[in-house]
């Protein structure tokens, strides 16, 4: 079997995936035979209409969702030969998550949200929970609680949460879907820098093409399956390539 190869090696290659939920009648197929990489030191969009896999894609990727049949790869590692206590300190320490919903802990601080990870890892560091709030600006607002936060600034500390492990990837769901284009536009300002800057990998869903135009490439989904790509993309190139199946 040849596998889909990129001029750069994949940060996570998955190989003829399918995922299936339980449904009514019988299984419903969410993915089918999916077989795409991730390349290193990369930014990747995913996008498609409603209901083309495309979180599931990203689920399935990141180890938070099991396939029901195929190969998911993070480097060398195959994340389906892992058990579940394996693939939590995968998620703790080699894969780094955004979210459109931020997922902050409402009673802790800024800078507490962000320290979780290395707690939870057993290596708390004052340095360098200071220096994950000082990269996405908001080093100011250390002692600050989610509620005394903008939603832009809150997603930001869930950069700055994300970011403070080095994950090898980070994967990105929606995550300025529920912010205005200026604040959208500095989030994206800060994925892209996880890339040019520090030399990370980031794959992220979106529904938006002005979104999508920060990455280097562009995958859709259609019905489960990959259809097409971009690379370089514009926002008018994807707005018109999505046309084809939204319309």
């Amino acid at each position: 079997m040849t596998l889909l190869t990129d001029i750069q090696l994949p940060a996570t290659q998955m190989v003829s995936v399918s995922k299936s939920h339980p449904g009514a009648t019988g299984p419903v197929p969410v993915l089918r035979d999916v077989t795409v990489g991730f390349p290193a030191k990369s930014m990747t969009a995913i996008m498609g209409p409603s209901g083309a896999g495309k979180t599931t894609l990203l689920h399935c990727a990141a180890g938070l969702d099991r396939p029901t049949s195929g190969q998911v790869f993070l480097g060398d590692t195959d994340l389906g030969a892992c058990d579940e206590k394996q693939l939590t300190l995968i998620r703790r320490s080699r894969i780094g998550f955004v979210f459109q919903q931020f997922n902050l802990l409402p009673m802790l601080t800024a800078y507490e949200n962000v320290a979780l990870p290395l707690r939870l890892n057993g290596r708390p560091r004052h340095a360098v929970v200071v220096e994950a709030l000082r990269q996405v600006g908001l080093e100011d607002k250390a002692g600050h609680r989610p509620a005394q936060l903008s939603g832009g600034q809150q997603q930001r500390v869930a950069i700055a949460r994300t970011l403070v492990v080095q994950p090898e990837i980070v994967y990105a769901d929606e995550p300025t879907g529920s912010l205005d284009r200026q604040t959208g536009r500095q989030i994206m300002a800060l994925l892209r820098d996880v890339v040019d800057r520090t030399g990370g990998t980031v794959v992220m869903v979106t529904h938006d093409p002005v979104a999508a135009a920060w990455a280097d490439r562009v995958v859709f989904l259609h019905d489960g399956r990959t259809v097409d790509k971009i690379d370089n993309p514009t926002a008018e190139q994807v707005a018109a390539r999505l046309g084809r199946w939204e319309s």
